[in-house]
């Protein structure tokens, strides 16, 4: 009987502390002032039913679009300056990188397919560079199994966390094509069958090395002059008549994109035409746009509004010096060290949350002191001294290495906000900051709010029955977490 009413007694004091937390709101800060994504503390909520004077007015119940999630990309590059360190410090670049509790999290992350402006342990390369090959006897993916490989990257990275894998390509097997020349970068028809086999020998490769692909995105960037002349039109082609019967015959499973275009504008009026074609459409799991237009983001609204069935990406971004890739104000030398542009980097990702996006990609994730090591390879578009900015830096002499404010903008949102949760209403009365909102599909409700201004900002949240009362510090971004309900 003793031990029946102590048990009774444990589960009261259980419910009740349980019930108390489910008040609390935790908070995540960086800010100017040398918080880096620090853990303040708790605060408590308070009833309030009317929400009067809010900064922020959260509504649960109003869903928009579902997130796949948030990363960066393997590329050699980053391999090398890991191999640079030691092993218990490259593995703990990586834990910072991929882990869920202590790390950012990284959910949603790019592989490129082959050669690309930063496979940097060689030459430039394909997975078959024997003319005519069309049945891909020698197809091989060796490169990317060596030390500084792609593979090795993405088994270390596997070690600290769970994420999907998009894969797309700068150009296919040179012989492929009808020349390197400018006009002339387009795939002879003759081969679309061979490039679907050659895709198809991809994701199998991969596979059967314990990596899977998630999603493949034909061409990136295409339809420009420095990768592929390809047309949508032509990748139509390809993806109806070629890849997709090809890899039904062949039992592979990956999800299909539309390819990459280089700006959420370009996106805007290049997508609609292909996507017009509702065969085509059917078979397009998400519509991937680039972020080289820097603040045009009304193009992601607007293409998620034309086709609210089809998830929106913003893929790729990066500052590059060398290619002009570079927003107006924005640094004249990179890698970039200083803390400021974790503010431009947190407002990037809000507004393309805001206006639809359901996922979002930088471009390298790890590169050393000069923004490199890059590949040389002017034919194929890429320049040489392509210093660029990257999530992580690591200093190949010295062994230092330095998390960047864009780290912090992504770990705000990776870490805190999971793959399937939603975006959720919020209202603002406050011109001074801004925000975005999420519920996790285990309940719990996030709040992310950049406060750019140079003094504090008293912030209001109200959100069902409760608010809260915060403090943020100048220049940060803060995140709130707590248990909706």
């Amino acid at each position: 009987m003793r031990l029946l009413l102590f048990i009774n007694i444990l589960f009261l004091l259980s419910a009740c502390t349980t019930k108390h937390n489910d008040d609390l709101i935790k908070i995540f800060v960086s800010s100017a002032e040398g918080d880096r994504m620090t853990f303040r503390g708790n605060i408590r909520s308070q009833k309030d039913k009317t929400g009067t004077g809010s900064n922020f007015k959260i509504d649960t119940k109003v869903l928009y679009q579902t997130i796949d999630g948030f990363g960066a990309s393997f590329n050699e590059a980053g391999m090398i300056c890991l191999n640079s360190l030691s092993p218990s410090k490259a593995d703990s670049v990586i834990s910072a990188l991929f882990d869920t509790l202590s790390g950012a999290g990284f959910s949603l992350m790019k592989a490129p397919l082959a050669a690309c402006d930063f496979s940097s342990a060689g030459m430039w390369y394909s997975y078959n560079d024997t003319p005519g090959d069309t049945l891909m006897t020698n197809f091989s993916i060796e490169r990317d199994l060596k030390p500084d490989g792609i593979i090795p990257y993405i088994r270390l990275a596997k070690k600290h966390g769970n994420f999907k894998i998009h894969s797309t390509m700068d150009f296919p097997p040179v012989w492929m094509l009808y020349g390197l020349d400018r006009g002339k970068k387009h795939v002879k028809t003759e081969y679309y069958r061979a490039l679907a086999r050659y895709y198809g020998r991809y994701i199998k490769a991969y596979m059967a090395e314990g990596i899977r692909i998630d999603y493949l995105s034909p061409f990136n960037e295409p339809d420009n002059s420095w990768y592929t002349n390809v047309t949508y039109p032509e990748i139509s082609d390809m993806i109806k008549h070629h890849i997709v019967p090809f890899f039904k015959a062949e039992g592979i499973e990956v999800k299909i994109q539309a390819g990459e275009t280089v700006t959420r504008s370009d996106g805007l009026k290049k997508l609609p035409l292909l996507l017009a074609d509702r065969c085509l459409a059917a078979y397009i799991s998400t519509v991937n746009v680039h972020g080289y237009d820097w603040n045009l983001h009304y193009a992601i609204d607007s293409l998620h509004k034309m086709f609210p069935d089809i998830p929106v990406w913003m893929s790729e971004v990066c500052y590059a010096t060398v290619s002009n890739n570079v927003p107006p104000g924005g640094p004249e030398e990179v890698p970039v060290y200083g803390f400021s542009d974790h503010l431009f980097w947190t407002e990037m990702i809000i507004n393309d949350m805001k206006s639809g996006a359901s996922g979002w990609i930088y471009w390298n994730m790890i590169l050393d002191e000069n923004g490199g090591p890059w590949l040389f390879a002017p034919e194929y578009g890429n320049p040489d001294n392509n210093r660029q900015h990257p999530v992580v830096v690591i200093n190949r002499r010295s062994g230092e290495i330095f998390f960047t404010g864009l780290y912090y903008s992504l770990a705000h949102f990776s870490r805190l906000v999971r793959p399937g949760a939603s975006r959720i209403g919020i209202t603002s009365a406050n011109d001074k900051l801004n925000g975005c909102a999420f519920i996790n599909k285990d309940g719990t409700a996030v709040l992310v709010v950049l406060n750019k201004d140079r003094e504090e900002n008293k912030l209001k949240v109200s959100t069902g029955k409760m608010t809260f009362n915060y403090s943020l510090p100048p220049e940060s971004t803060t995140t709130f977490v707590w248990k909706d309900k």
